[in-house]
């Protein structure tokens, strides 16, 4: 998974914590879904302030997550993320976490949202200047 050129790459920081983990002592798959959609969401928040996100709702078509290493209590993690094709109502997305002190690959995703008008719930065009402002550096 790579970036497009124009892609701005947007970074958080999380730390794992008991709720996190599971039987096998580790970061449960389930929550590294958690980590990618909280990730999307902390940079749509940043990309668009209050009173203006709320044109718009975003909500899952799919998601391919590939696990590579495991995640322990403790441990901090740097979710990266941005965007690949803008297809109509469709984005593509991109997150890596990455083990924050030692840049290891722990997961990747890519994810495939569709973005709905409020107002009817039904698909609506990501315009070039939603587009735009995912794109660009923000915050």
């Amino acid at each position: 998974m790579t970036a497009t050129p124009e892609s701005f790459r947007f970074s958080r920081l999380l730390t794992v914590v008991e709720a996190d983990i599971d039987e096998l002592n580790h970061v449960n798959n389930v929550q590294y879904v958690q980590f990618v959609q909280d990730t999307a969401a902390a940079h749509w928040l940043t990309a668009f302030p209050a009173g203006e996100r709320e044109q718009y709702i975003w909500v899952v078509l799919e998601h391919w997550v590939r696990y590579h290493k495991p995640a322990f209590l403790g441990e901090e993690l740097r979710c990266t993320t941005w965007i690949g094709e803008v297809r109509g109502a469709q984005s593509q997305r991109f997150v890596r976490i990455e083990r924050a002190t030692d840049g290891v690959l722990l997961c990747e995703a890519e994810t495939q949202w569709v973005l709905l008008d409020p107002a009817t719930q039904r698909p609506k065009r990501v315009t070039p200047e939603v587009e735009e402002r995912l794109r660009v550096a923000v915050g």
